[in-house]
C-alpha cells in the first residue's frame, strides 16, 4: 500500500524562467564585454590570414621594380574552369580539381613541333630547379587535340599531369602575348587557383634563369601558408 504521508510530504518542482538579454537594458559593462569579443575574433581571423594577405599584396600590389623580369602578371586573374578535360588512360578530370598546388601549365598539340618540344624541355628544368620546392609545384601538359604524344616526348612529360581539353574552351581561359601563339607560353597557376602570370617563350638559358628566379621569389613568399600536396 501507498503511504498516505509521503503524499503530503511531495512538493511542486520549482522552475525558474529567464528571460533573454535585452539590447535596451544591457548594462555598459556586458555591451563593452560584446565588443571586445567581437574584436578578438577579427582580430583572430586577420592573425591567421596575415600570411595569405602579405605575400598577395606584395605580388599584385606594391610589385617592386627588378622583381618580376620575366613573368608577366595577369590582371585581372582567371580561375581554373570547371570543364572536363581526359587524361591519356581515358579518365575525365576536372581541371579545377587542379587547384591546391602551383601548377605550370603548358598547352600544345599531341604532335608537339620544335617549339613545344623546347617548352616542355624547360617546364621539366624549372620543376628540377627548385629543388626542396618542387613538391609544391606540379606540371602540366594540356593537349588541345586527340593526337597521342610521341614516344619520344615520353621522358619530357613524365611525372606530368597530361589532359586532353578542347581548343576552343582552353582560348576563353588562357590567351597568349599579342604577336604570339597559345603554345609558346608556360602559364603560372597559385593554389587558390588562379592563373596568375605568364612566362614567355624560353628562347635561351638567360630567360629560363630569370623563369626560375621569379618562380622562387613566388615561393618564398607562399612558404607560411603553401605546403606541398593538396
Amino acid at each position: 500500500m501507498t503511504d498516505p504521508s509521503a503524499s503530503r510530504d511531495l512538493k511542486p518542482v520549482g522552475l525558474t524562467v529567464y528571460d533573454l538579454p535585452n539590447p535596451e537594458t544591457s548594462t555598459p559593462d556586458s555591451t563593452a564585454r560584446t565588443k571586445r569579443g567581437r574584436w578578438s575574433l577579427i582580430l583572430l581571423v586577420l592573425v591567421c590570414a596575415a600570411p595569405v594577405l602579405l605575400s598577395y599584396f606584395t605580388y599584385y600590389v606594391i610589385r617592386p621594380a627588378g622583381r618580376m623580369h620575366h613573368g608577366e602578371l595577369i590582371e585581372p586573374q582567371r580561375a581554373l574552369p570547371a570543364w572536363p578535360g581526359t587524361d591519356l588512360q581515358g579518365q575525365a578530370l576536372a581541371l579545377d580539381q587542379l587547384k591546391g598546388q602551383w601548377l605550370l601549365v603548358a598547352v600544345g598539340s599531341g604532335a608537339c613541333a620544335e617549339k613545344c618540344e623546347r617548352v616542355l624541355f624547360v617546364q621539366r628544368q624549372l620543376h628540377k630547379m627548385l629543388n626542396k620546392d618542387s613538391d609544391r609545384l606540379e606540371r602540366v601538359w594540356l593537349l588541345t587535340d586527340p593526337t597521342p604524344p610521341a614516344p619520344a616526348l615520353l621522358q619530357s612529360i613524365e611525372g606530368a599531369t597530361v589532359l586532353k581539353v578542347p581548343a576552343d574552351s582552353l582560348a576563353q581561359w588562357l590567351a597568349p602575348a599579342s604577336g604570339q601563339a597559345l603554345e609558346e607560353h608556360l602559364y603560372l597557376v597559385d593554389p587558390m587557383g588562379h592563373w596568375m602570370m605568364r612566362f614567355p617563350y624560353p628562347q635561351d638559358a638567360k630567360l629560363v634563369a630569370g623563369m626560375k628566379r621569379d618562380l622562387e621569389r613566388l615561393m618564398r613568399a607562399s612558404s607560411s601558408w603553401d605546403k606541398p600536396g593538396r
